[in-house]
C-alpha cells in the first residue's frame, strides 16, 4: 500500500507542470529602454528603438496577440522583423538589423531590439506562456 502511495505521488510530481511565472515587459519611451522581470525578479534590460516623430508607439498595457520567429512587414517594404511578438494590431516587439539606432527613436511604432535580445525575449515568452505576459509601454 505504501509503495502505491509513493508511486502515485511520484506520478503527480512528474505529470503536474510547475506554475508559470508572470513575465513583465516594460518599455520606457523616455529612455528607450526595456526592462523584463519574471515573477517580480529582474531578468533582462535592453536598449530599444521605438516610434519616431509621426509614428508613435502606442502607450498602455497589452497582452501577447501572436508571435512569429520570422516575419516580414507587408506595410514597410517587406522589412525583416525577426522574433516578432505582436501586442496591438500591427505593432510588435521584434529584432532589427539596424542596431546602431537602438537607444533612440527610429521605428514606425514598433519596439525594436537587437536580433539576439529579441530571440532571448521570444524564448522567454515561449517558456512561460504568452498568456502569462504583460507588456507595458509608458512615457
Amino acid at each position: 500500500m505504501f509503495s502505491r502511495v509513493l508511486l502515485l505521488l511520484a506520478f503527480f510530481a512528474i505529470a503536474t507542470p510547475a506554475a508559470a511565472a508572470n513575465v513583465s515587459i516594460v518599455i520606457d519611451l523616455s529612455d528607450q529602454h526595456m526592462r523584463v522581470s519574471v515573477g517580480g525578479a529582474p531578468k533582462y534590460s535592453f536598449d530599444v528603438s521605438t516610434g519616431r516623430k509621426g509614428y508613435a508607439t502606442p502607450k498602455g498595457t497589452y497582452g501577447v496577440q501572436r508571435m512569429y520567429t520570422e516575419y516580414y512587414s507587408r506595410k514597410y517594404d517587406w522589412a525583416p522583423m525577426p522574433y516578432s511578438i505582436f501586442f496591438r494590431g500591427g505593432y510588435a516587439i521584434h529584432g532589427t538589423y539596424d542596431t546602431k539606432r537602438l537607444g533612440g527613436v527610429a521605428s514606425h511604432g514598433c519596439i525594436r531590439l537587437s536580433p539576439e535580445n529579441a530571440r532571448r525575449l521570444y524564448n522567454l515568452v515561449l517558456q512561460h506562456g504568452s498568456g502569462n505576459v504583460s507588456i507595458r509601454v509608458k512615457a
